[in-house]
């Protein structure tokens, strides 16, 4: 244990979010999402049990959001849904990056397939426990100044 961390962030994910630069990205996916299959080899941390929104704040206490890219913050949009359309999941998403200080358009919304391929350049992917259908995110780190 260290003191000031959040229990949630285990070693091994510890690791791998400080060895992040800052613009990559990092995914906290559902407990559905097929994370070894699209991880294209980057590393994939399962922290099951735990939903999107838990393990989201956990990540956002020790990175923080690009300042520099617009939108720093994504969820998968649910399918055959107005774009508007947000789950309890995303909205907890929302509500994390506007506690961090930033608007929520900040936070963009990105149709099923084209997150698929967005993942593609994360750098980690974090498997959650979340259970809701399309309960995933992204998050693009930012420079840390001391």
């Amino acid at each position: 244990m260290l003191k000031g961390i959040d229990p949630l962030l285990t070693p091994e994910l510890l690791m791998h979010l400080s060895a992040m630069g800052h613009g990559e990205w990092v995914a906290v996916v559902d407990d559905n999402f097929t994370a070894q299959y699209l991880s294209h080899g980057k590393p994939v941390v399962r922290l099951p049990g735990n939903s999107l929104a838990r393990v989201s704040k956990a990540v956002l206490s020790v990175i923080p959001l690009a300042v520099d890219v617009a939108q720093p913050a994504a969820y998968m949009r649910v399918c055959a849904e107005p774009a508007d359309h947000l789950t309890p999941a995303h909205q907890a998403v929302v509500d994390l990056v506007v506690a961090e200080g930033w608007t929520a358009k900040r936070v963009e919304g990105i149709e099923r397939y084209a997150f698929y391929d967005k993942i593609k350049g994360a750098s980690l992917i974090i498997q959650s426990g979340e259970a809701t259908a399309y309960g995933n995110a992204m998050f693009c780190k930012g420079v840390i100044l001391n």
